[in-house]
């Protein structure tokens, strides 16, 4: 079970980084336009990283706009589909990950790589859940 949080965790950054919005934005872009303004007046000074620049958008909840408000509903939507899509992946690949790529770093898309370059290897359900979350 800890190899399938493992897993899920890294394939979760790889898949947030390369998740869009409806525009084509990065889930990041997303909320940097829609709160374009309550980031300039209220979190300016916040150093990012680590979930400061939310934590200072959930502080001044009471004074976001309906703008931002909805570009934050929208990432959380899009996120929440991302994660149940690699939660479907990591169940379906663990097999797989563990006979194939166990000696592989997680991260930065090198489990992907290593399922990649396994491909003729790798069970179709496997295949089949990496078609269906689109990282192939």
């Amino acid at each position: 079970m800890r190899h399938i949080i493992t897993v899920l965790f890294s394939l979760c950054l790889v898949f947030m980084a390369a998740t869009v919005g409806s525009a084509g934005e990065s889930l990041v872009d997303t909320v940097a336009k829609g709160c374009e303004k309550e980031l300039n007046s209220f979190c300016a000074n916040v150093t990012p990283g680590e979930g400061r620049i939310l934590a200072c958008l959930y502080a001044h909840g009471d004074k976001l706009s309906g703008q931002c408000e909805y570009a934050l509903y929208d990432a959380a939507v899009q996120l929440e589909r991302a994660v149940a899509a690699l939660s479907y992946l990591a169940n379906e690949c663990d097999a797989d990950l563990e006979k194939y790529c166990s000696s592989v770093t997680p991260g930065q898309g090198r489990l992907i790589d290593c399922l990649d370059k396994n491909s003729k290897n790798i069970s179709k359900r496997c295949k089949k859940a990496i078609e269906d979350v689109g990282l192939k």
